[in-house]
């Protein structure tokens, strides 16, 4: 009762600005809400590229096991609705498709192979989508953030309980990247010795 009887002594203040945060954290969820729907279309066509691989390449199995716990995990932050969460989880995605894609170079066949290529190309176009829904979303999460702050609003948000929200931004161990594997270079081999072979020294007569 005290919350809204402060609520309503700050209304004359230029309507304390409650219609503007609430606009402006309907646009964020918005945002959100693409995110989330391109999040998980991505996770949709995981199966099918790792079934594809699969066909050629059915000694990979720790990847394929690493790339089904990435896209599990993926899909638990998507239902979490937790935009840190959900960064955190895409970017964990990435990573093991990375690897996957670095065992992909073993297998010339499977790279031309068409099924293979068409989900590559969608799964670059998901990312792309996700990229552009990332930098909606984190904008319109600025301007609300930014706007909680400043007064009166500031004392609305207290009265109401608007919180900040947090930023589609995946941490730093999150968006380390998979090893780098060169086929191109065979494997160093040591050098042979070039040093001459031991000979016993002569007995004394």
């Amino acid at each position: 009762m005290k919350r809204w009887l402060a609520l309503v002594l700050l209304l004359p203040m230029g309507g304390c600005g409650y219609n503007r945060i609430q606009s402006l954290d309907e646009a964020a969820s918005s945002a959100q809400g693409q995110i989330e729907v391109q999040l998980q279309r991505r996770a949709d066509l995981i199966p099918n590229l790792v079934n594809t691989v699969k066909g050629y390449a059915q000694h990979e199995e720790q990847v394929f096991i690493q790339v089904a716990q990435a896209r599990s995990g993926l899909v638990n932050a998507i239902q979490s609705h937790d935009a840190e969460q959900m960064a955190n989880a895409n970017a964990q995605l990435t990573n093991t498709l990375g690897r996957l894609m670095v065992s992909v170079e073993a297998y010339p066949q499977l790279k031309a192979d068409q099924s293979f290529i068409r989900l590559q190309d969608e799964l670059t176009g998901t990312e792309n989508r996700i990229a552009v829904s990332r930098n909606d979303y984190n904008q319109a999460v600025n301007a609300y953030n930014a706007y909680i702050r400043q007064f009166p609003a500031v004392l609305t948000a207290k009265v109401t309980g608007a919180k900040p929200r947090k930023y589609f931004t995946a941490s730093a161990n999150a968006q380390q990247g998979p090893p780098t594997v060169d086929f191109s270079n065979p494997p160093a081999t040591s050098a042979p010795s070039t040093a001459p072979p031991a000979t016993n020294p002569p007995k004394a007569p």
